[in-house]
């Protein structure tokens, strides 16, 4: 069990405490980006639904006993994950802004100087939480619409403990492709993505881009200092998100396909997924998809010192059977 070092058991200037389990909780939140809701097909609310989604109205899953039983279909945007993204390794502003008891955090992801400078590069360490929102306030879930099985707050990921996050060379190695995704032709395709994530459609086939945020590939810490740091921030996020995936450890909870069980889903499906900050500035009326073009949600939604540390609530498109 991870529990805070005697120095660091109160927050302090250079981490941050988000508040995230107080008051906030309720406050900042997104609450009308669960909606629609889909009870057998038909809508409830306004809202996107990805592309991907099921239009199935009836449904058939097998029980544990192989035996199969009839339902009806669910659909609805959950919050499933808290994404933190911070400065200095250790810390985490979503658990008070205490600091992991890592070690040496000379030996922890950073920009390190061999390879690049502040001038060049930002550089972020991403923390990903399991954020069951509605089963922790107990107001859903049938058991098939709960994939993951998760039933509170957990830490799921964290890049300091990832090597291929500090070194670019070696996620190479991890992942074959980034080497042809990084090619021109590759890099000129994104630009289509940029322009319908910002009219709210990413992209699914153009799976290396994140629209105006930049290329997924490599899955490293370092990129470029191009525009503002809720860009940086979010194309971080969206790197880990895409290495989760490519590793088997998220999967698809949209589509027909996924309605009995969530299948591995190795390249990110981006319509999947919608974003909301929490911290600093919160979107709590609002949420944007993956690659969309931060002057239409999040220019301002930063400032300086502990304002550079950002969280963000990830919404994960549910398709499931709520069986007889």
């Amino acid at each position: 069990m991870l529990t805070p070092t005697p120095p660091a058991k109160a927050a302090d200037a250079a981490c941050p405490d988000a508040e995230l389990l107080s008051g906030k909780l309720i406050t900042d939140i997104c609450w009308s980006c669960l909606f629609p809701v889909r009870i057998a097909g038909m809508p409830i609310g306004g809202g996107r639904v990805p592309a991907g989604a099921s239009n199935a109205s009836v449904c058939v899953c097998r029980d544990g006993l192989g035996v199969p039983r009839p339902g009806f279909t669910l659909g609805l945007w959950e919050p499933a994950r808290i994404i933190e993204l911070v400065r200095n390794p250790t810390c985490t502003p979503a658990l008070g802004g205490i600091r992991l008891p890592f070690g040496d955090v000379r030996l922890l992801g950073s920009g390190g100087q061999g390879e690049l400078d502040d001038s060049e590069a930002a550089f972020y360490n991403v923390h990903v939480y399991a954020f069951p929102l509605l089963v922790m306030l107990d107001l859903f879930f049938d058991d098939r619409c709960n994939p993951d099985g998760f039933s509170e707050l957990d830490l799921l990921h964290f890049t300091e403990l990832d090597p291929t996050w500090n070194n670019a060379e070696l996620g190479f190695f991890a992942h074959p492709e980034a080497t042809w995704l990084a090619s021109p032709a590759a890099q000129v395709a994104c630009l289509a993505d940029g322009v319908a994530a910002s009219a709210g459609n990413p992209i699914d086939e153009l799976f290396w881009c994140a629209g105006t945020w930049g290329l997924i590939y490599p899955f490293a810490g370092a990129q470029p200092t191009l525009g503002s740091r809720v860009r940086a921030t979010s194309l971080s996020a969206t790197r880990v998100m895409a290495a989760l995936h490519r590793r088997g450890l998220a999967r698809q909870t949209m589509g027909d396909g996924a309605l009995c069980e969530a299948p591995l889903a190795p390249f990110l499906p981006k319509s999947q997924y919608k974003l909301s900050m929490f911290y600093p500035l919160p979107e709590a009326n609002s949420a944007h998809v993956i690659g969309e073009s931060p002057f239409r949600w999040g220019i301002h939604r930063t400032y300086p010192g502990p304002g550079e540390d950002h969280l963000y609530v990830l919404w994960r498109w549910q398709d499931c059977c709520a069986t007889f």
